[in-house]
């Protein structure tokens, strides 16, 4: 079987190598066994040249990019990253190909998909308390999840209406929509599954000054990052890899 593939679109090199190595910790994945894509550094180029026939799912990291933001506002890389990633899902939706997208994944699956993508449900760098909904609590990736947990956030936007095609699987009181699934096998999470308490407080360093909270309470944020409890959301990544690299 061939490898998983990972997307980055994280133009700072320590936060993009940080959130693979959350990644693999999380999924349980070997390094060999991921394939890393910096979109942030080249095209994707053509779909059918990603040997998808070959990988058995893709993984979507966060972004410092907001789907929301005025297109005047968008970089040229923002502008190509989404170009490159609609593309992607046009195949992938197409064929209920197994997909995991962390944070970035709501607004880009759920843009695809005719998602009200808005500033409505921002949530501030932290933890959030997450509820499953009855479809989530049967979900086979959140298998092994209690029915609440607190997971770690930290996102601009949000969904604030999910389409007909969308199945909602959990949902918090500041964020309605945590994690919703396409299909049978496209999965999107507003909170991030790949991050521990160290890559928080590093990426809180990282960022501090890119309008997610007051550059003043950085220390402190991080401070807080550093001794939360946070254990479930990693299982999340572990059932994507288990459901669909079972030889891995």
């Amino acid at each position: 079987m061939g490898r998983f593939i990972f997307i980055s679109t994280r133009e700072h090199d320590l936060a993009a190598s940080d959130e693979v190595r959350g990644v693999l910790a999380a999924s349980g994945l070997p390094t060999d066994a991921l394939r890393v894509i910096r979109l942030d550094r080249e095209p994707l180029g053509e779909i059918a040249a990603l040997g998808l026939e070959h990988c058995p799912g893709v993984i979507l990291g966060g972004s410092p990019f907001n789907t929301s933001e005025d297109p005047i506002l968008k970089s040229d890389l923002q502008l190509r990253c989404e170009s490159d990633l609609s593309r992607l899902l046009d195949v992938l939706v197409h064929d209920d190909f197994p997909f995991l997208g962390a944070c970035y994944g709501v607004g880009t699956l759920g843009t695809h998909q005719g998602a009200l993508i808005d500033r409505r449900y921002g949530e501030p760098v932290g933890t959030s308390h997450i509820r499953l909904t009855t479809q989530g609590q049967s979900d086979p990736l959140l298998t092994g999840l209690p029915t609440e947990f607190d997971a770690f956030v930290g996102h601009k936007e949000a969904v604030s209406r999910l389409p007909s095609t969308a199945i909602l699987l959990a949902e918090s009181t500041a964020c309605p929509v945590q994690m919703f699934r396409v299909k049978t096998n496209l999965y999107a999470t507003q909170f991030h599954p790949e991050l521990d308490p160290q890559g928080l407080a590093q990426r809180i360093l990282i960022y501090r000054d890119a309008g997610y909270f007051p550059p003043h309470e950085a220390q402190r944020l991080h401070d807080e990052a550093l001794s939360a409890r946070v254990q479930w959301p990693a299982l999340v990544l572990g059932n994507f890899v288990q459901r669909y690299g079972p030889s891995v």
